[in-house]
């Protein structure tokens, strides 16, 4: 099944993807439809009011989950041009919700950067609560996938030691389209393409069976820490190719389209504005 959270006059609805209609599942979002137990059958079963899919104005998928756990340096290659070592453990940081916006909403450039940048993302999304999860218990906890750009302002995100201050800027996050269960992505340890495209240059493209921690190993991972509930995000890392990392660097400077893309899931296609 392909989920998504809809903007309606009003409020938002928790969504399925049938064809090319947007079938209402009879929750407001989909945090609160994954609250439930029994989640995969009522989506899957309801026959609610429909929408064109179409230029839809689609939600951040969960657009208030509890928390937002991110994982640094999890491709070989993104580690390997940031100048570090393999690590032996998952490198762990956080966003909030006021970060995400919609799949499709413009990331605003802050005022106080010149040194905005991209990472294309694959994200796991929890459907029911679990702690210390074993990796049959953590396999199960995976309600599906979906795509991010975790957008970096990386000149206050190395302003010191810790990365929080330039991953958590305000409506800077596009988080969509579709929650994609397991099922139709291969599994949960899915072997995708991912891509970042700016204004039609390629700038990243790896593929997720290279993750040095898998999705599975990172719930087992940070359900040891702390616990995760159902519509919580766990944002994988990226690969190489980020702004950053070049030589000259490359950053957004505002007015650019960037698209980022994981095969099976979609696209977050986003414009650049500049923040007033």
């Amino acid at each position: 099944m392909k989920l998504a959270t809809l903007r309606v006059d009003g409020g938002t609805r928790a969504v399925r993807l049938d064809g090319d209609v947007l079938v209402d599942l009879g929750y407001d979002d989909l945090g609160a439809l994954f609250a439930r137990a029994d989640w995969a059958t009522v989506a899957a079963e309801a026959t609610g009011k429909t929408w064109p899919a179409e230029g839809a104005d689609l939600a951040p998928v969960v657009p208030n989950p509890s928390k937002v756990i991110c994982v640094g340096h999890n491709y070989t290659n993104h580690i390997k041009e940031m100048g570090r070592k393999l690590p032996s453990y998952p490198t762990l940081f956080t966003k909030f919700a006021d970060s995400l916006i919609g799949p499709n909403d413009p990331i605003l450039k802050p005022a106080e950067t010149e040194a905005l940048d991209w990472e294309v993302e694959l994200v796991v999304v929890i459907g029911k609560p679990v702690r210390r999860a074993s990796e049959e218990e953590a396999a199960t906890a995976i309600a599906g996938f979906t795509v991010m750009n975790d957008v970096s302002v990386r000149d206050w995100q190395f302003r010191t030691i810790e990365w929080t201050q330039g991953k958590i800027w305000d409506s800077s996050t596009p988080v969509g389209p579709y929650v994609v269960t397991p099922d139709e992505v291969g599994g949960v340890r899915p072997a995708l393409r991912v891509r970042t495209v700016i204004d039609d240059q390629v700038m990243q493209q790896d593929d997720t069976g290279t993750l040095l921690f898998d999705p599975v190993r990172l719930v087992e991972y940070i359900s040891t820490v702390i616990r995760l509930n159902p519509g919580d995000l766990i944002a994988t890392g990226t690969p190489a190719g980020v702004g950053h990392a070049r030589d000259p660097k490359v950053y957004l400077t505002g007015g650019e389209t960037v698209v980022t893309t994981i095969d099976g899931l979609g696209a977050c296609v986003n414009r650049v504005v500049e923040e007033a």
